[in-house]
């Protein structure tokens, strides 16, 4: 059974203070993305390709979905806490490698380790759904992801100033001295969550079949993989859209590529306000249904002839808005369907989404060549909400047949 949901600032005898996940989500959603401006003159620095240094994105999104396999049954055997502390003194000190490393093999080898920050992602996501219910857990959950809705908006932005005042190095260190910091935190504010099972680590790796075999695991899986599989396949389009298509300046790029984001805040914000009211079923199909009409829409006007910037940059509004308030829900009903295993169920649901969106990601990047239009990477998007909807409604079917 949950506990109540009481915690006490800076008190390690309660459960970890909501400020204190946020901050842990917000750190992982920064790592991914705040060095990128910084690419072409981490090439020149370290005299090779920016290709090269390119793949510390991919390289870092592979390690972290291995790791998400990896980290739910240790923290679920071993308990939050240490697990998280751990995590967060590796990332410091992998950090602070990336600022030193001699050349670029070097460097993205400690850009792999920096991938142990998806700690941070994994467990304050458990961590809600140690401590309360359900619906509530889904509320919670979506204040949490809030940070990681605002922090890709700006970090970005954060990197390039950084890049142009003190050099890219300084990237790395904001990471290290928000690693430590964000140390020192848990340290003090942290308490433990989850006991120690007693089972081996072979033990607790082999409930994994108990989730697998869990239809209403996959359906909820399947429904934040796929509603959230718009959103990746529109990072792996949405360049060649602009500037190839709509001939945008970066700037101009800059500023609408943003709106996913926008959207995906506004919709954390109605999660975290109507979930224990509406509930997560609900809220699930209710957020599929508001991203398959919007790039359905977008594939429409597209169709139609009636396309512009504005209209598929805006659409993506939406898409955003429907996935706020799919995922947080997803996650907290793919957590419920065996509360016992929520460090499992987060790191296994976290690799399916993340394995989805590096696919449709690749697939966006493929479709589109010399003489392409918006229309490839608008059909791969409504098929992957259409299949987001349909994953929606079976988890619904199934929980109404079972009385859950």
């Amino acid at each position: 059974m949950s506990i109540k949901y009481i915690a006490r600032f800076l008190d390690r005898s309660t459960p970890p203070h909501i400020v204190t996940l946020i901050l842990l989500a917000g750190l992982s959603a920064l790592s991914m993305n705040v060095f990128l401006p910084s690419l072409p003159n981490m090439a020149i620095h370290f005299q090779t390709e920016y290709w090269v240094l390119q793949m510390s994105v991919a390289m870092y999104f592979a390690v972290t979905a291995v790791l998400q396999i990896i980290i739910g049954p240790i923290s679920d055997n071993l308990g939050r806490r240490p697990v998280i502390l751990w995590g967060l003194a590796l990332f410091t000190l992998a950090s602070i490698g990336c600022i030193y490393a001699p050349d670029a093999a070097t460097f993205l080898l400690f850009r792999m380790c920096q991938a142990v920050i998806v700690t941070a992602m994994v467990l304050s996501r458990a961590i809600v759904r140690d401590v309360v219910e359900a619906d509530q857990a889904a509320s919670m959950l979506a204040y949490v992801t809030m940070g990681m809705a605002v922090v890709p908006m700006v970090s970005p932005m954060i990197g390039g100033v950084l890049d142009e005042v003190f050099g890219w190095q300084a990237s790395f260190w904001l990471m290290a001295i928000c690693g430590a910091a964000l140390f020192w935190l848990c340290f003090a504010d942290q308490g433990e969550t989850k006991s120690k099972t007693g089972e081996t680590l072979r033990e607790q790796f082999g409930h994994y079949p108990e989730l697998l075999s869990s239809p209403r695991f996959w359906g909820y899986s399947l429904a934040s993989g796929l509603s959230s599989g718009a959103f990746f396949a529109y990072l792996g389009g949405a360049p060649f859209v602009g500037t190839e298509i709509f001939k945008l300046s970066p700037s101009e790029l800059g500023f609408l590529f943003g709106t996913p984001a926008l959207g995906y805040f506004f919709g954390n914000f109605i999660s975290g306000r109507y979930s224990t009211r509406v509930g997560i079923n609900r809220m699930v199909l209710y957020g599929a249904c508001i991203s398959t009409t919007a790039t359905v829409a977008s594939l429409v006007v597209f169709g139609l002839g009636f396309g512009t910037a504005l209209s598929f940059f805006g659409f993506m509004t939406f898409v955003g808005i429907g996935n706020g308030m799919t995922i947080p829900n997803a996650t907290s009903g793919m957590l419920s369907v065996r509360p016992h295993l929520a460090g499992t169920a987060s790191g296994l649901g976290g690799a399916i989404m993340i394995g989805f969106g590096a696919v449709l990601s690749a697939l966006a990047g493929i479709i589109l060549g010399d003489g392409s239009s918006a229309m490839p990477v608008l059909w791969l998007m409504a098929a992957s909400t259409v299949g987001g909807l349909g994953a929606a409604i079976l988890v619904i079917r199934r929980t109404q047949a079972i009385g859950a």
